[in-house]
C-alpha cells in the first residue's frame, strides 16, 4: 500500500508549453459552439493538467502501477486567458491525507498571470480491483 513518505506537506511544480492541442476549439472537436471560441488555454485541459501534475508528486510515494490515484473533487476558478505559446507552471502541495483520500492545494501561472487556484481531491486506488469494477459495470 501507500508508502510512509506520502505526508501532508509533499510539493511539486511542473510545467508545460500550451500549443494550439490544448485551446478551447481542440477541447470536443465535435462541438460547434467550442469551434467558434477563443483560441486560449481550455479550462478542461487546466483541469487534466493540475491532475497530471498531482499524479506526478504522487507516483513515487505509491506501489505503481498497481497502486494509483483517480481524481474526485475539483474546486478550482479559471483566472486568466492564456494563449499558445505561453509556458504553464503548476504548483501543488499536499495539505491533507485521511486514508486515501488525499486533498491537494494547487495553482498554476503563465508566466504573466496566475491563472487558477484551489483545491483538488484523490482517492488512491488498487488499479486491479478498480478495474473489475468497471469491467462489471460495463457487463452489466
Amino acid at each position: 500500500m501507500m508508502k510512509d513518505t506520502l505526508q501532508a506537506g509533499l510539493e511539486y511544480s511542473f510545467a508545460f508549453k500550451i500549443d494550439e492541442s490544448k485551446l478551447v476549439p481542440a477541447l470536443f472537436p465535435e462541438a460547434e459552439e467550442f469551434g467558434v471560441m477563443p483560441n486560449v488555454f481550455a479550462t478542461g485541459y487546466l483541469v487534466g493538467l493540475i491532475e497530471w501534475t498531482c499524479i506526478q508528486a504522487l507516483k513515487p510515494h505509491l506501489d505503481w502501477p498497481a497502486e494509483q490515484t483517480v481524481g474526485t473533487k475539483v474546486e478550482v476558478s479559471h483566472l486568466a486567458a492564456t494563449p499558445a505559446g505561453l509556458e504553464v507552471a503548476t504548483k501543488v502541495k499536499l495539505i491533507e491525507t485521511d486514508g486515501r483520500r488525499l486533498i491537494f492545494e494547487v495553482e498554476a501561472h503563465d508566466g504573466i498571470d496566475l491563472i487558477t487556484r484551489g483545491r483538488h481531491e484523490r482517492f488512491v486506488i488498487n488499479k486491479e480491483k478498480f478495474d473489475a469494477g468497471i469491467s462489471k459495470k460495463l457487463a452489466g
